[in-house]
């Protein structure tokens, strides 16, 4: 696969994806990036602001398998992962797989489950397999999720351990649309059956598993210069020291951040990443992987905030 080819598929995607997601063009290409980066990305929004949607939307235009997990507050580890069933008729236990054994999962609300339950997913996240019982199974190399949480402001929400929030490529922030795009939604709505549901609208699938392994490889093969590198350290580097920040960035968000980057680049057109790469999408890569301070709190400061002034600060390579 080359750049060109590359570029069609992502536009092609974008197309079917934008028959019944609007307003959300930016969502929808740092999902692209995250598919392409192998990360897992985390949505964060209120109700009713299309973070579901989009997702299913995505697992439809690709030849992976969907799951998904409606996380409750009742919800167990077991639900998620499966459990092993004792079989009166084999007089041995048998694996009942559970939802996260598939491509594509949908973890929704994932901050209404308490901490043991979204804490069953860190090793599928970090190393796509599973352990029950002792055994390890694989979840295979495609394995991606796609998690929503509503704001921890609201009522009957659980924040989810840093450990978990480290193992996310993007938190990836979700506003209302804008007026004009709001009434071009209910009007496309209103064009609809009497009960029927936009997301269920059949999308063409535009993306074979064969093209979206071309794919990973080609974004593998993205220049990273040794500035852009350098680049990137320093910028993590910069919230480990920062007066704003309690907790600073890891060395993973580092590579995460450098995955990304050559994702984008790609995206784009280049064979090689430049600084505006890494500035595009260093907010997303951190803002759930830094504490802020109290002072930064009482000050009203958001992680967005004190990622753009240290952004602003740290010299970009010329």
């Amino acid at each position: 696969m080359d750049l060109s080819e590359f570029q069609s598929l992502a536009t092609a995607i974008r197309t079917e994806v934008g028959q019944v997601v609007q307003g959300q063009e930016e969502l929808i290409d740092n999902l692209l990036i995250a598919l392409f980066a192998r990360g897992h990305c985390l949505i964060e929004g209120a109700p009713g602001t299309a973070k579901t949607l989009v997702a299913r939307c995505l697992s439809q235009v690709v030849d992976l398998e969907f799951g998904r997990v409606q996380f409750t507050p009742d919800l167990m580890p077991s639900d998620v992962l499966g459990v092993n069933l004792f079989s009166f008729e084999t007089n041995e236990f048998r694996l009942t797989k559970g939802p996260v054994f598939t491509d594509i999962l949908l973890a929704d609300e994932i901050n209404r489950a308490p901490p043991k339950t979204q804490s069953a997913l860190l090793q599928a996240m970090n190393e796509r397999e599973v352990t029950i019982d002792g055994t390890h199974y694989p979840l295979g190399q495609d394995f991606f999720i796609v998690a929503t949480q509503n704001p921890i402001e609201q009522h009957g929400t659980y924040p989810l351990p840093e450990a978990q929030l480290d193992r996310f490529l993007f938190k990836l922030l979700v506003d209302f649309p804008d007026r004009q795009t709001e009434i071009d939604i209910l009007t496309h709505h209103s064009t609809l059956p009497l009960g029927a549901d936009s997301g269920r609208t059949a999308l063409k699938q535009v993306l074979s598993r064969a093209k979206l392994h071309e794919g990973h490889d080609l974004v593998a093969s993205i220049r990273l210069d040794a500035t852009i590198l350098t680049y990137i350290v320093d910028l993590v580097r910069a919230t480990r020291g920062d007066g704003d920040i309690q907790h600073g960035a890891s060395t993973r968000a580092a590579d995460a951040l450098a995955g990304a980057v050559r994702a984008k680049a790609a995206l784009d057109g280049r064979d090689y990443a430049i600084p505006d790469d890494v500035q595009a999408l260093f907010a997303p890569a951190l803002r759930h992987r830094i504490v802020l301070g109290p002072m930064a709190e009482i000050d009203g400061r958001t992680s967005d905030d004190v990622l753009a002034t240290i952004l602003n600060r740290t010299d970009a390579p010329r």
